[in-house]
């Protein structure tokens, strides 16, 4: 795997070690990372800064178990349902079950966001409302995953991003969807492409069919993109003032990641139906998207656990 060596996660390491006289190797295109003073060495690896448990690690990267985790700790969460694909489904009865699949979509008539069970960057993550479109759904994330997880869809109304280490709150951003407004003389896909950057067009326009994305929107008329908040998707970040809002977000991540027992981790809360609730843990702590707007917040965040690492 070859990543941009302009990462600012990787540049943030660079530097820090520069900074402490750490010796420093990097390898496999910037994915791996080798930091040595002292006779003390520290490996990174992904956005993985070694500061977790094995466990906490696999938990927060496995998103049904983090929820049933979560709902077992008392946390207020989303719930997500494992299916297997079939090579392991035959230790686990029944884990590939198309008719419970069916029964949850039954249960939820308003759709089923079905996603990889282990994936970032909002990576095939489909909203189904009937039985082709989530035939669809299943057999192409099978294909290239082991396994999938299905919860319940529910109207976001806000996103945000609470970036954690030993419980203490490094950053605090929402997630701010693309929104167009008609102006009675370009369609819709014309609107997207001014919204957002070309490389997430398709991403960020894919709930419209293509007779959809030519309709001319009438003047005055808003219109959200997509029904995800992902950044890779063409949500901006925006950094969350302090207030109720922020307190409350704080306070549910905070107690996400004492339940999964993690160190240094991004937890995403949601509020739906009225009510904030855990939607996952993320191990690896991305914030490439925000570092292009907030720069000196994110190497701040980096430092701070780099200084755990070598503490």
């Amino acid at each position: 795997m070859v990543l941009i060596s302009q990462r600012i996660f990787l540049e943030t390491i660079k530097k820090y070690c520069l900074a402490h006289k750490i010796a420093i190797e990097i390898r496999s295109g910037g994915w791996l990372v080798i930091m040595t003073r002292d006779g003390q060495r520290r490996l990174a690896i992904g956005y993985d800064l070694g500061l977790n448990s094995a466990v906490a690690h696999q938990v927060a990267n496995d998103k049904a178990a983090c929820a049933e985790a979560l709902a077992a700790a008392g946390v207020s969460v989303i719930p997500h349902t494992l299916f297997l694909g079939a090579k392991l489904s035959k230790h686990i009865p029944g884990s590939d079950s198309f008719d419970a699949m069916l029964r949850l979509l039954e249960q939820h008539p308003q759709g089923l966001v079905v996603k990889p069970n282990e994936g970032t960057s909002g990576e095939l993550v489909v909203r189904v409302s009937t039985r082709p479109q989530l035939e669809r759904a299943a057999a192409r994330i099978l294909a290239a995953y082991p396994s999938l997880a299905i919860s319940p869809y529910v109207e976001i109304e806000d996103e945000v991003r609470v970036v954690l280490l030993d419980e203490r709150a490094l950053i605090v951003y929402g997630k701010t969807r693309p929104t167009i407004t008609g102006d009675g003389t370009h369609s819709l896909r014309e609107l997207a492409r001014r919204a957002v950057a070309a490389e997430q067009l398709n991403t960020a326009t894919e709930d419209f069919s293509a007779a959809e994305l030519e309709v001319i929107l009438p003047a005055g008329e808003r219109r959200i993109l997509n029904w995800r908040h992902n950044l890779d998707a063409g949500a901006e970040p925006v950094l969350l003032a302090d207030g109720e809002a922020r307190d409350a977000c704080v306070a549910l991540a905070i107690k996400a990641a004492k339940a999964v027992g993690i160190r240094f981790a991004s937890v995403d809360v949601v509020r739906a139906n009225g009510r904030w609730q855990v939607l996952e843990v993320n191990s690896g702590v991305k914030m490439e998207a925000l570092g292009k707007r907030h720069p000196d917040l994110v190497e701040a965040a980096y430092q701070a656990a780099l200084d755990e690492v070598f503490a």
